[in-house]
């Protein structure tokens, strides 16, 4: 007997559920659709075996995605190995979709079953989930329903393998929509501005050129040969603008009035930008078009080749589609009018705008749109599974298309399919690498950007991480260091480079008068009789400056700072010489008082 099993994917996890007699189930299929609705029969023929929950949202949203694109997950894997009999024969499991339903078949070995009384079974348990499994209640299931839903959506438009064809799909629109508009509207400024200056209408053929020459004229009456120069570069063209000079000067409209006119350029300034927003949004539409579809754009042009690819409804389906197809893309209701009326079907649709079967001989259309159509169809399969997206093989191409072409006319031989992509072959490995260079270049530039700018950063942050604290004991350190280096640098500057300092004390000297020098020489002489036999044992000693001497005597005073370990020992008439000198100098000091007294 087969034992049956149903698995069932929720929300909250996987369940597997068992059926008792599986035979009278299957022959009484109206009372199992009866027993679904009713719980306590339900319990009778459906009993839970296992029931495993996902671990977060995240990995209910990867199994979801699992499920969806017919893959076994492991959580999968590890229920139904775990939990289904080791017997893979005498198993049969009912699953719900079909795909999954083969993925389990093809690596599990198991026999899985779809539809029929499988379907009513997994609509009672999706009825009665919440009783089956303890714990869940209605409210708590229905949130986690929700929240996967909205979870799984946002997944599907946000990894959408089409997005950058929609930005196409949606250009070409609005261009198409735009082309519409602006025709309509440069018809109502021509009807409007016409009751005044109608002659403008059969000079000037453009909507875009109308308006602006609306706009700048305003009233007829007021044009003079001061703007000729400017209707020259409106027009592009002097004669255009010698004859709107001429024909607002004998001009059969009607005059209009200032509140008008203002209408009139209003209008027509919105006829304007809408003009210059066209052919922005084309030059975006040939940028992307040349990132998305090169060789189709290379083939057949941006325009057409948008227009394919919207009609198709993606890049990916437009490659799926064969030649025949592609061919007659566009024209549907004359294929199915032709069809239904048995008359004869349309030999091209939107390939219909490409230059080369405007060129083509009127017997010669439908051969060249065939071919043009199976080209194209080449160039949308290149350009959607291509790595490298490259222009080499849309020019390719293009130059077989302008072969069989010319072939027509001329029957000159083109040249052979294979030849032409033996040669876009190594051309696309060129410029291939060719971008692999560039991109790596750009790489290292950009490398390079980044450890400058890190090396900025790393400096500026230690910069800021020394502590006010260490920027003062800093700053505190740098005059303690000046003021060790200026005693050391004094004497030199006061010896030899000012000499106006170290002559100060000279100068005190020669302030005293002729008598006391005299009499103070005397003394010195009395007192210091050892003097001259010091004098003979220096007997080679060169004449000193003033400057000198000046030294010699601010270095003594320095000597008598120091301690007395360190002092130098002087001989005994030198100390007496000394104390004379100081007692002399004391005498002179008293005997000028007395004088000034």
């Amino acid at each position: 007997m087969v034992l049956l099993h149903v698995l069932f994917e929720h929300a909250v996890g996987y369940a597997l559920l068992a059926l008792k007699e599986v035979e009278e189930i299957s022959l009484l299929l109206p009372q199992v659709e009866e027993c679904v609705l009713n719980l306590g029969k339900f319990h009778n023929i459906v009993r839970l075996v296992a029931f495993c929950p996902f671990a977060s949202s995240q990995v209910a949203l990867e199994n979801a995605n699992a499920v969806s694109e017919g893959v076994v997950h492991e959580d999968l894997r590890l229920l139904l190995e775990t939990h289904l009999p080791s017997k893979k024969k005498k198993v049969l499991l009912g699953v719900g979709d079909p795909k999954i339903g083969a993925a389990i078949q093809e690596e599990l070995g198991y026999n899985c079953q779809t539809g029929g009384v499988i379907a009513e079974i997994l609509r009672g348990v999706r009825l009665h989930f919440h009783n089956l499994v303890k714990g869940l209640t209605d409210l708590s299931a229905c949130k986690a329903q929700l929240g996967l839903g909205h979870s799984y959506s946002r997944a599907k438009v946000k990894f959408n393998v089409n997005r950058v064809d929609n930005m196409i799909i949606q250009s070409i629109s609005l261009l198409d929509q735009l082309d519409k508009d602006i025709n309509t509207f440069s018809m109502r400024v021509r009807e409007w501005y016409g009751y005044h200056f109608p002659e403008l209408v059969k000079i000037i053929n453009d909507n875009a050129t109308y308006c602006r020459l609306a706009q700048f004229i305003g009233n007829r009456r007021e044009l003079n040969e001061e703007k000729l120069e400017k209707l020259e570069e409106l027009t592009m063209d002097g004669a255009k603008a010698k004859a709107i000079l001429d024909a607002s000067r004998s001009s059969m409209g009607m005059d209009i009035s200032a509140i008008d006119l203002i209408n009139i350029e209003s209008f027509s300034s919105r006829v304007v930008s809408l003009s210059e927003y066209r052919q922005s949004l084309h030059t975006y539409l040939r940028s992307k078009m040349s990132q998305v579809a090169p060789s189709l754009s290379a083939l057949i042009g941006e325009a057409v080749g948008a227009r394919l690819i919207a009609h198709a409804g993606s890049l990916t389906n437009l490659a799926k589609y064969p030649a025949s197809t592609v061919q007659i893309l566009g024209a549907e209701k004359a294929l199915f009018r032709a069809l239904k009326t048995r008359g004869n079907t349309p030999k091209y649709g939107l390939i219909f705008h490409s230059t080369f079967i405007g060129r083509a001989a009127a017997k010669n259309k439908g051969r060249i749109s065939r071919y043009l159509a199976n080209k194209c169809s080449i160039a949308s399969r290149i350009d959607c599974f291509s790595e490298v997206p490259t222009s080499v093989f849309g020019e390719k191409l293009r130059e077989q298309v302008e072969e069989r072409l010319s072939f027509y006319e001329t029957g000159e031989i083109p040249r052979k399919n294979l030849e032409v992509m033996k040669e876009a072959m190594v051309q696309a490995e060129e410029a291939a690498a060719e971008m692999a260079r560039k991109l790596e270049k750009q790489e290292k530039k950009r490398l390079k950007k980044e450890k400058k700018r890190l090396a900025a950063l790393a400096l500026a942050s230690s910069e800021n991480s020394s502590t006010p604290e260490e920027y003062e004991e800093t700053q505190s350190e740098r005059p303690k260091k000046k003021k060790k280096q200026k005693p050391q640098e004094t004497p030199q500057e006061n010896g030899m480079e000012d000499p106006s300092v170290s002559i100060s004390k000279p100068k005190k000297k020669r302030s005293f008068s002729k008598e006391e020098l005299v009499t103070s020489d005397v003394e010195e002489t009395a007192g210091n009789v050892n003097l001259p036999k010091r004098k003979k044992s220096f007997p080679k000693e060169e004449p000193v400056s003033d400057a000198e001497e000046a030294v010699n005597r601010s270095i003594p005073k320095k000597k008598r700072k120091f301690s007395s370990k360190e002092e130098p020992l002087s001989s005994g008439p030198e100390e007496a010489a000394g104390s004379k000198s100081g007692s002399s100098k004391k005498k002179k000091k008293l005997q000028k008082l007395s004088q000034e007294d």
